[in-house]
């Protein structure tokens, strides 16, 4: 079992203890307006019944089921919304990279770098994310077992950096169906790291709709 680590994000504790936070927002930016009112309501949710908050959106999602698919602004527009959200409501950004070469970029704006499930295995991404010394949030592998996310939180590591997150977003189980098995909370505790629950990926349905991914929204809360 390794020691509970705590991570400092301003004036946010996470981990060791701490209290639950959220992360939440829009899965890729759809307009600016859109992202701004969202980040907005949900920060004032968050503030109303004390629950730290930190806004997440992607400026490009670069796995989206099929080619015809929105992906969002691109990195250079993106950024800059997500500034702006950053500095109207001084709250924490969280955005995903898909290559090395975005991570220095990246991180001159977000706090915390989210490496893709798909791309949880992809050495050179984890060691350049790990060297801008922000946060790192990985979301494990849909082909993953919990125990195979020490491995990746290494390559991290290897850089210097021990502020990581591991987020549980459910395992493949069949064609186009998740699984969350509740056993790979304790055993990816056992790293010392804060492990996150991405509930709205664990009742997607990759690929459920042909040329998208559907879901079990009805699933969300309970």
């Amino acid at each position: 079992m390794g020691t509970a680590r705590e991570i400092e994000l301003g004036k946010l504790r996470l981990g060791a203890g701490n209290p639950l936070f959220l992360i939440a927002g829009p899965c890729v930016i759809e307009s600016e307006l859109h992202a701004c009112v969202m980040a907005e309501k949900v920060a004032k949710i968050a503030a109303d019944v004390g629950l730290p908050y930190i806004f997440k959106a992607s400026y490009d999602k670069a796995n989206r089921s099929s080619l015809k698919a929105f992906r969002g602004p691109g990195m250079t527009e993106g950024l800059r919304i997500l500034e702006k959200i950053k500095k109207e409501l001084k709250v924490p950004i969280l955005t995903d990279i898909h290559e090395p070469s975005q991570a220095a970029a990246v991180a001159e704006v977000c706090d915390i770098l989210q490496i893709p499930a798909f791309l949880a295995r992809q050495t050179d991404l984890l060691i350049a994310a790990g060297k801008t010394s922000r946060v790192i949030n990985i979301k494990k592998g849909q082909f993953l077992s919990p125990w195979d996310m020490d491995n990746v939180a290494e390559k991290v590591e290897s850089t210097g950096n021990k502020k990581i997150i591991l987020t549980e977003r459910g395992t493949s189980f069949g064609y186009q169906n998740l699984v969350v098995d509740m056993r790979s909370f304790p055993v990816m505790q056992r790293t010392g790291y804060p492990v996150v629950f991405d509930v709205t990926h664990s009742v997607q349905l990759p690929g459920g709709q042909g040329r998208s991914s559907g879901g079990q929204p009805q699933f969300i809360e309970p």
